[in-house]
């Protein structure tokens, strides 16, 4: 597999999975206008951004569940989100104190 360019900053983090490798970019810097969570396909292609639980909400950690669908991220402001493995939709967040 070649290595995955970053869009915007530099990858903090990939995770291998059936739909392509999610890529956590480095928020520092990324525009808060896109998301810095996003799923590359095999061929290189774009197949989602995460959907963000705030405007400025960029993710600055992610994992894989142990359920094999679901991604559990963390936000610069403090939600812990839940995401959609597939589409990268938003299944749930909760602001974190």
């Amino acid at each position: 597999m070649s290595m995955i360019e970053p869009k915007h900053t530099t990858v903090d983090k990939t995770i291998q999975t059936m739909n392509g490798s999610v890529v956590l970019e480095n928020p520092k810097g990324f525009p808060r206008d896109e998301s810095n969570l996003y799923c590359v396909g095999h061929e290189g292609e774009m197949v989602w951004q995460a959907e963000k639980p705030d405007a400025a909400g960029l993710f600055n950690r992610v994992m894989l569940n142990t359920d094999g669908n679901t991604l559990s991220a963390y936000t610069v402001t403090g939600q812990a989100c839940e995401i959609d493995l597939l589409n990268g939709s938003l299944i749930s967040h909760v602001k974190i104190k």
